[in-house]
């Protein structure tokens, strides 16, 4: 009986670091019709940080586009998800936060929260006078909320969220009651062993009040859809969502890009209006 619940209480020990699984594969093909940057930048305690710059393909650019990607892998499996915003015009900054890919460190939430914050810096400093849109995917979403927070958001025009949870311990609770052997402990585990000083609610309940975009699949087998309108009703407006069908995990624009791609550009270039 013990065996199967002593590596979950092992792995739920690293507390809210258990969200975090990077790798430091190198998965960017040899070659490719979009041109990239390699560029590197500090996060505020001097650790050395790596990111993608993809210039936009039409000039002048209509701003940049900061993306804070998912939980697992790095930059370069995830810049893909951003990749066709360069191609619409838009600068793309890509970046990994410490622990993942090239940058270094090792993984830590409250590190990833201070990366995030060097990686807007970084994005407004290289494009001055440009406007920011954050986009976060999954549990990106809830390290730029958190970030934003740090970083004060200045010039920062829009935020997407695509995915994203409401609570590190209710994503916990919600893991740990899908075994039986778990179920009687996700309370208690979740309140012991999570941190959730960077709770998404918290930071959206009091963000700066720029248009905020949250997508979400009702069948998300990931992050529960009940995850993300609970963030939504808590975040602090202007703001809208949009359902996203299906039973997938961030594929508004991949799957169903025939539909949202058009609808986000919409949006952006709305929020630069206001």
């Amino acid at each position: 009986m013990r065996r199967p619940f002593l590596p979950l209480l092992l792995a739920f020990a690293g507390c809210t670091n258990v969200f975090l699984q990077p790798d430091r594969a190198d998965y960017l093909p040899k070659s490719g019709d979009m041109p990239w940057e390699r560029v590197s930048f500090t996060s505020r305690d001097g650790t050395p940080l790596a990111g993608l710059w993809l210039p936009a393909a039409k000039v002048p650019s209509k701003g940049v586009i900061v993306h804070f990607h998912g939980n697992a892998e790095n930059m370069t499996t995830h810049f893909l998800y951003v990749r066709w915003l360069a191609e619409e015009g838009w600068d793309v900054l890509a970046f990994d936060y410490r622990g993942y890919g090239a940058s270094g460190g090792e993984k830590a939430l409250r590190g990833s929260v201070q990366d995030g914050a060097a990686a807007l810096a970084y994005a407004r400093g290289k494009a001055a006078g440009k406007p920011l849109i954050v986009f976060g995917q999954s549990l990106g979403g809830a390290l730029a909320l958190a970030s934003l927070s740090v970083d004060g958001g200045e010039n920062v025009r829009a935020v997407v969220l695509d995915s994203t949870f409401s609570s590190y311990r209710r994503v916990a609770r919600e893991k740990l009651s899908r075994l039986r052997l778990t179920w009687p402990l996700q309370w208690p585990l979740s309140l012991a062993l999570i941190s959730d000083r960077w709770a998404p609610t918290k930071l959206a309940a009091r963000r700066r009040p720029v248009p905020l975009l949250m997508l979400h699949a009702r069948g998300d087998p990931v992050v529960p859809y009940a995850e993300g309108r609970r963030l939504y009703d808590r975040a602090a407006g202007p703001k809208e969502f949009w359902d996203v069908p299906g039973r997938g995990h961030t594929e508004a624009f991949s799957r169903y890009r025939a539909e949202f791609r058009p609808r986000l550009l919409n949006f952006l270039n709305d929020s630069l209006k206001r």
